[in-house]
Protein backbone atom coordinates (compact mmCIF):
# COMPACT_ATOMS: atom_id res chain seq x y z
CA UNK A 1 0.00 0.00 0.00
CA UNK A 2 1.24 3.51 -0.81
CA UNK A 3 2.11 5.72 2.15
CA UNK A 4 -0.30 8.59 2.82
CA UNK A 5 1.03 12.00 1.66
CA UNK A 6 3.08 13.50 4.50
CA UNK A 7 3.34 10.22 6.42
CA UNK A 8 6.73 9.26 5.00
CA UNK A 9 9.62 8.49 7.36
CA UNK A 10 12.31 11.17 7.66
CA UNK A 11 16.06 10.99 8.25
CA UNK A 12 18.70 13.70 8.39
CA UNK A 13 22.45 13.24 8.68
CA UNK A 14 23.80 15.88 11.02
CA UNK A 15 26.33 16.04 13.83
CA UNK A 16 27.40 13.61 16.52
CA UNK A 17 24.26 14.10 18.62
CA UNK A 18 21.23 12.17 17.41
CA UNK A 19 17.50 12.29 18.09
CA UNK A 20 15.02 9.48 17.52
CA UNK A 21 11.39 10.62 17.30
CA UNK A 22 8.50 8.18 17.88
CA UNK A 23 5.02 8.99 16.58
CA UNK A 24 1.72 7.95 18.11
CA UNK A 25 -0.86 5.17 17.78
CA UNK A 26 -2.72 5.32 14.41
CA UNK A 27 -0.69 8.47 13.61
CA UNK A 28 2.33 8.99 11.37
CA UNK A 29 5.64 10.87 11.12
CA UNK A 30 3.65 13.87 9.84
CA UNK A 31 2.64 14.78 13.41
CA UNK A 32 6.33 15.13 14.37
CA UNK A 33 7.81 16.36 11.10
CA UNK A 34 7.99 20.06 12.08
CA UNK A 35 9.77 19.02 15.29
CA UNK A 36 12.18 16.84 13.31
CA UNK A 37 12.84 19.67 10.85
CA UNK A 38 13.53 22.08 13.72
CA UNK A 39 16.17 19.73 15.13
CA UNK A 40 17.70 18.94 11.75
CA UNK A 41 18.07 22.65 10.96
CA UNK A 42 20.12 22.97 14.15
CA UNK A 43 22.65 20.39 13.06
CA UNK A 44 21.38 17.29 14.84
CA UNK A 45 21.19 13.85 13.29
CA UNK A 46 17.50 12.96 13.19
CA UNK A 47 15.52 9.76 12.65
CA UNK A 48 11.72 9.78 12.42
CA UNK A 49 10.58 6.27 11.38
CA UNK A 50 7.15 5.17 10.17
CA UNK A 51 5.86 2.48 12.52
CA UNK A 52 4.65 -0.79 10.94
CA UNK A 53 0.96 -0.76 10.01
CA UNK A 54 0.80 3.03 10.15
CA UNK A 55 0.61 5.68 7.46
CA UNK A 56 -1.30 3.61 4.89
CA UNK A 57 -4.76 2.26 5.85
CA UNK A 58 -6.16 0.93 9.11
CA UNK A 59 -6.50 -2.59 7.67
CA UNK A 60 -2.71 -2.81 7.59
CA UNK A 61 -2.50 -1.89 11.26
CA UNK A 62 -4.93 -4.67 12.18
CA UNK A 63 -2.13 -7.14 11.38
CA UNK A 64 0.46 -5.51 13.66
CA UNK A 65 1.06 -5.28 17.39
CA UNK A 66 3.25 -3.55 19.94
CA UNK A 67 6.15 -5.92 19.28
CA UNK A 68 6.29 -4.66 15.68
CA UNK A 69 6.13 -0.98 16.65
CA UNK A 70 8.73 -1.34 19.38
CA UNK A 71 11.08 -3.39 17.17
CA UNK A 72 11.13 -0.56 14.62
CA UNK A 73 12.21 2.13 17.10
CA UNK A 74 14.63 -0.29 18.78
CA UNK A 75 16.35 -0.84 15.41
CA UNK A 76 16.51 2.89 14.76
CA UNK A 77 18.01 3.55 18.19
CA UNK A 78 20.73 0.95 17.59
CA UNK A 79 21.53 2.47 14.20
CA UNK A 80 21.73 5.98 15.65
CA UNK A 81 23.92 4.74 18.50
CA UNK A 82 26.45 3.43 15.98
CA UNK A 83 26.46 6.78 14.19
CA UNK A 84 26.29 9.24 17.12
CA UNK A 85 28.13 9.84 20.41
CA UNK A 86 24.87 10.71 22.21
CA UNK A 87 21.27 9.82 21.35
CA UNK A 88 18.08 11.36 22.72
CA UNK A 89 14.64 9.79 22.30
CA UNK A 90 11.50 11.90 21.85
CA UNK A 91 7.89 10.68 21.61
CA UNK A 92 4.27 11.78 21.32
CA UNK A 93 1.43 9.80 22.93
CA UNK A 94 2.15 6.07 22.37
CA UNK A 95 5.48 7.29 21.02
CA UNK A 96 6.15 8.56 24.52
CA UNK A 97 5.63 5.05 25.89
CA UNK A 98 7.96 3.69 23.20
CA UNK A 99 10.58 6.27 24.20
CA UNK A 100 10.28 5.36 27.88
CA UNK A 101 10.69 1.65 27.14
CA UNK A 102 13.78 2.34 25.04
CA UNK A 103 15.20 4.28 27.98
CA UNK A 104 14.36 1.49 30.43
CA UNK A 105 15.92 -1.18 28.21
CA UNK A 106 18.96 0.62 26.76
CA UNK A 107 20.26 2.52 29.79
CA UNK A 108 23.23 4.74 28.98
CA UNK A 109 22.63 4.40 25.23
CA UNK A 110 19.80 6.91 25.75
CA UNK A 111 21.13 10.29 26.94
CA UNK A 112 17.74 11.82 27.70
CA UNK A 113 14.01 11.56 26.99
CA UNK A 114 11.41 14.12 25.89
CA UNK A 115 7.77 12.99 25.90
CA UNK A 116 4.65 14.93 24.90
CA UNK A 117 1.29 13.74 26.26
CA UNK A 118 2.66 10.23 26.86
CA UNK A 119 0.13 7.38 26.93
CA UNK A 120 0.21 5.04 29.92
CA UNK A 121 -3.18 3.32 29.98
CA UNK A 122 -6.20 2.56 27.79
CA UNK A 123 -9.00 4.14 29.80
CA UNK A 124 -12.72 3.50 30.19
CA UNK A 125 -14.98 0.49 30.47
CA UNK A 126 -14.39 -0.36 26.81
CA UNK A 127 -10.76 -1.19 27.62
CA UNK A 128 -11.85 -4.17 29.70
CA UNK A 129 -14.00 -5.46 26.83
CA UNK A 130 -11.16 -5.34 24.29
CA UNK A 131 -9.92 -8.94 24.74
CA UNK A 132 -13.35 -10.27 23.68
CA UNK A 133 -14.80 -7.40 21.62
CA UNK A 134 -11.91 -7.39 19.14
CA UNK A 135 -13.09 -10.80 17.84
CA UNK A 136 -16.55 -9.41 16.98
CA UNK A 137 -15.96 -5.74 16.14
CA UNK A 138 -13.09 -4.76 13.86
CA UNK A 139 -12.79 -1.03 14.55
CA UNK A 140 -13.94 1.90 16.63
CA UNK A 141 -13.88 5.66 16.06
CA UNK A 142 -10.45 7.16 15.41
CA UNK A 143 -8.49 9.40 17.78
CA UNK A 144 -6.59 11.55 15.26
CA UNK A 145 -6.81 15.34 14.90
CA UNK A 146 -7.24 16.40 18.55
CA UNK A 147 -5.76 19.85 17.85
CA UNK A 148 -6.92 23.27 19.11
CA UNK A 149 -5.19 25.26 16.36
CA UNK A 150 -7.66 26.07 13.60
CA UNK A 151 -6.61 24.70 10.22
CA UNK A 152 -4.06 22.25 11.61
CA UNK A 153 -4.50 18.61 10.59
CA UNK A 154 -2.98 15.30 11.66
CA UNK A 155 -2.42 12.54 9.09
CA UNK A 156 -3.84 9.51 10.88
CA UNK A 157 -6.50 6.84 10.67
CA UNK A 158 -10.19 7.65 11.06
CA UNK A 159 -10.73 4.20 12.59
CA UNK A 160 -8.92 2.34 15.38
CA UNK A 161 -8.44 -1.42 14.72
CA UNK A 162 -9.42 -3.24 17.92
CA UNK A 163 -6.76 -5.95 17.59
CA UNK A 164 -4.15 -3.19 17.59
CA UNK A 165 -5.88 -1.40 20.48
CA UNK A 166 -5.78 -4.63 22.50
CA UNK A 167 -2.05 -4.89 21.82
CA UNK A 168 -1.59 -1.24 22.83
CA UNK A 169 -3.30 -1.94 26.14
CA UNK A 170 -0.88 -4.81 26.84
CA UNK A 171 2.06 -2.61 25.85
CA UNK A 172 1.04 0.18 28.22
CA UNK A 173 0.86 -2.31 31.09
CA UNK A 174 4.31 -3.62 30.21
CA UNK A 175 5.85 -0.15 30.07
CA UNK A 176 4.19 0.89 33.33
CA UNK A 177 5.99 -1.96 35.07
CA UNK A 178 9.31 -0.88 33.56
CA UNK A 179 9.10 2.83 34.42
CA UNK A 180 11.20 2.48 37.61
CA UNK A 181 14.07 1.39 35.33
CA UNK A 182 14.03 4.82 33.63
CA UNK A 183 16.87 6.86 35.16
CA UNK A 184 17.76 9.30 32.37
CA UNK A 185 16.99 13.03 32.40
CA UNK A 186 13.34 13.48 31.47
CA UNK A 187 11.43 16.42 29.98
CA UNK A 188 7.68 15.78 30.05
CA UNK A 189 5.30 18.22 28.39
CA UNK A 190 1.54 17.69 28.60
CA UNK A 191 -1.74 19.38 27.80
CA UNK A 192 -4.29 19.90 30.59
CA UNK A 193 -6.95 19.82 27.83
CA UNK A 194 -6.27 16.52 26.08
CA UNK A 195 -9.23 14.56 24.68
CA UNK A 196 -7.17 11.42 23.92
CA UNK A 197 -4.75 10.93 26.82
CA UNK A 198 -5.78 12.32 30.23
CA UNK A 199 -3.30 14.24 32.45
CA UNK A 200 -3.41 11.25 34.82
CA UNK A 201 -1.12 9.38 32.41
CA UNK A 202 1.59 12.03 32.68
CA UNK A 203 1.20 12.11 36.46
CA UNK A 204 1.62 8.33 36.55
CA UNK A 205 4.80 8.48 34.47
CA UNK A 206 6.27 11.21 36.67
CA UNK A 207 5.46 9.25 39.84
CA UNK A 208 7.06 6.00 38.66
CA UNK A 209 10.27 6.89 36.84
CA UNK A 210 13.54 6.88 38.80
CA UNK A 211 15.01 9.89 36.98
CA UNK A 212 16.52 12.51 39.27
CA UNK A 213 16.57 15.19 36.54
CA UNK A 214 12.89 15.76 35.70
CA UNK A 215 11.18 18.79 34.16
CA UNK A 216 7.40 19.07 33.71
CA UNK A 217 5.88 21.71 31.43
CA UNK A 218 2.17 22.38 30.90
CA UNK A 219 0.95 23.10 27.36
CA UNK A 220 -2.01 25.30 28.21
CA UNK A 221 -2.96 26.25 24.65
CA UNK A 222 -2.91 22.81 23.02
CA UNK A 223 -4.86 19.56 22.84
CA UNK A 224 -3.37 16.08 22.33
CA UNK A 225 -1.32 16.57 19.16
CA UNK A 226 0.57 19.47 20.73
CA UNK A 227 3.42 19.15 18.22
CA UNK A 228 1.07 20.58 15.57
CA UNK A 229 -0.76 22.94 17.93
CA UNK A 230 -0.35 26.39 19.49
CA UNK A 231 2.47 25.22 21.78
CA UNK A 232 4.53 23.54 19.06
CA UNK A 233 7.29 26.18 19.06
CA UNK A 234 7.60 25.92 22.81
CA UNK A 235 8.02 22.13 22.55
CA UNK A 236 10.68 22.56 19.87
CA UNK A 237 12.59 25.24 21.80
CA UNK A 238 12.40 23.51 25.19
CA UNK A 239 13.50 20.17 23.76
CA UNK A 240 16.46 21.75 21.95
CA UNK A 241 17.47 23.55 25.14
CA UNK A 242 17.20 20.22 26.99
CA UNK A 243 19.63 18.63 24.52
CA UNK A 244 21.95 21.64 24.71
CA UNK A 245 22.14 21.32 28.49
CA UNK A 246 23.00 17.61 28.37
CA UNK A 247 25.13 17.57 25.20
CA UNK A 248 27.56 20.49 25.45
CA UNK A 249 28.77 19.96 21.88
CA UNK A 250 25.35 21.13 20.61
CA UNK A 251 25.63 24.42 22.45
CA UNK A 252 29.22 24.98 21.29
CA UNK A 253 28.22 24.95 17.63
CA UNK A 254 26.46 28.27 17.93
CA UNK A 255 23.01 26.74 18.05
CA UNK A 256 21.17 28.80 20.64
CA UNK A 257 18.84 26.89 22.92
CA UNK A 258 15.88 28.99 21.85
CA UNK A 259 16.48 28.31 18.15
Amino acid sequence: MPVLPGAEPFRHEGGEVGVLLCHGFTGSPQSLRPWADHLAERGLTVSLPLLPGHGTRWEDMQLTGWQDWYAEVDRELRALSERCSQVFVFGLSMGGALALRLAAKHGDAVAGIVVVNPGNKVHGLAAHALPVARHFVRTTKGVADDIALEGAHEVGYTRVPLHAAHSLRKFFRLVDGELPQVTQPLLLLHSPQDHVVPPADSARVLSRVSSADVTEILLEQSYHVATLDHDAKRIFDESHAFIGRLAPSVGKKGSTAGG
